[in-house]
């Protein structure tokens, strides 16, 4: 055994002495990257991957692009972090503002996590009640009341919340309402049923791999609009992903509060909630009564840092053909899945839009969370380690597809794609 081979063995036993099974808790734990570069990256072994993981989506325009890190290497001299106003975060929060529909304001958080959480907590505020309706199998983080039917074993009968999660207190669970992604006249009905009682309504306009029906958004919009509630998209993952301005520019529909975070942050630790003035003033203790003024504070919201790193994505973004090759690269990777198992006559579904997809085993089309569930995880499991084995990372659902990757990254998937249909 090698030196090398031996240090990264102490490192790997290292993680399982100090870490809850051995990793962070997101990806597993037998991989270590040790560096990314554009469309790739390489573990600590040297195994070098086309990366589709892309830090669980951040990395839209690859790792360590030169704009971005010349940015972030101008700043970090000049202070990494001051909890004050900084001319970066002001520029970011203004470059939102312009690109995002609903964004009049925009208030800085840390995670994803943080800005659904609180544009939940705004709607709140805003409407003095107390009640969220959310979808069944819809990600919202990792907060009590995002932490519901997200991904339920037994799916329960709408509206009924059941926790993903012990530790979440029953009171919670009772101030969740759940409805069926993609089913306008079910949700509609829950919302005006419980109108007097809901403050908001939070969803993914795209939720997680499956794209709305037409007209699903627009009833929402509608019906949240007359009965005077709060709209909420989670834009986490689709903000700067789908277009410049967002799922919102992309379908077509304009919600009152948004959650972003992933790409505006560059890779870097930065979200953000956005939305009308009259939901953003809650965060103005000048603009509100003091009871309707809501506290927000945290100690690396808005930092220079990131925030630079966030404009200098954005700028790289706004390039003359930047979307489209983002655009082309999926379409590419997913009719080419698609007729490599159609051939091999495997039962799949390939599911998504072009800057985020991924392949269900099952025959049924899918259009929710409870379609995703006759699915064989065992065969996406052995078509997942095939991919890996060719040199392809990805997560155990969803190809995220980077400005980064070029012919030769396709041409490799492609290539595993292959052997993976054949494994299958």
């Amino acid at each position: 055994m090698s030196a090398d081979t031996q240090e990264d063995e102490l490192l790997r036993d290292m993680a399982r002495r100090v870490l809850p099974g051995g990793s962070f808790g997101n990806a597993a734990a037998d991989i270590i990257i040790r560096e990314g570069k554009g469309g790739r990256v390489w573990d600590i072994d040297g195994k070098e991957y086309v990366d589709f993981l892309l830090g669980s989506g951040p990395m839209l325009v690859g790792h360590g692009h030169p704009d971005v890190m010349a940015a972030v290497q101008a700043q970090i001299p000049l202070g990494t972090t001051f909890f004050a106003n900084n001319e970066h975060g002001i520029r970011l929060a203004a470059d939102v503002v312009d690109a995002v529909a609903c964004a009049d304001k925009v208030r800085f958080v840390s995670s994803g996590s943080e800005a659904t959480f609180y544009a939940m907590r705004v709607a709140r505020a805003h409407a003095k009640r107390d009640k969220i309706l959310k979808f069944e199998g819809g990600f919202h983080g990792m907060s009590d009341y995002a932490l519901m039917s997200m991904s339920p074993a037994r799916p329960g009968n709408f509206p009924q919340a059941i926790p993903d999660t012990p530790g979440i207190p029953q009171r919670v669970r009772d101030e969740v309402l759940i409805a069926p992604f993609n089913d306008a006249d079910t949700a509609a009905s829950l919302i005006r049923e419980h109108r007097d009682e809901l403050a908001g309504v939070i969803v993914e306009p795209f939720q997680r791999l499956v794209p709305p029906k037409p007209g699903f958004l627009e009833a929402l919009r509608e019906v949240t609009t007359e009965c005077g509630i709060a709209l909420i998209f989670d834009e986490v993952v689709t903000g700067f992903r789908f277009a410049y301005g967002g799922a919102q520019e992309y379908y077509g529909v304009v919600p009152d509060l948004c959650a972003m975070g992933k790409v505006v942050g560059g890779g870097f630790p930065l979200a953000l909630v956005a939305g009308r003035e009259d939901y953003m003033a809650h965060f103005d203790k000048g603009a509100v009564p003091d009871d309707e003024f809501m506290t927000q504070i945290g100690t690396l919201s808005g930092n220079p840092v990131a925030a630079t790193a966030g404009l200098a994505t954005l700028e790289v973004l706004r390039r003359p053909g930047a979307y489209e090759r983002i655009f082309e690269t999926g379409r590419t990777l997913m009719n080419g899945l698609r007729d490599m198992l159609a051939k091999a006559d495997v039962p799949a579904q390939v599911i998504g839009e072009p800057p985020l997809f991924d392949v269900f085993f099952v025959d049924n089309a899918i259009g929710d969370y409870r379609g995703t569930l006759g699915a064989d995880a065992a065969r996406a499991e052995r078509f997942n380690a095939s991919l890996r084995d060719s040199g392809i990372l990805k997560g155990p659902s969803k190809f995220y597809v980077s400005l980064a990757h070029d012919d030769a990254d396709i041409a490799q998937t492609l290539a595993a794609f292959k052997t993976a249909v054949e494994v299958l």
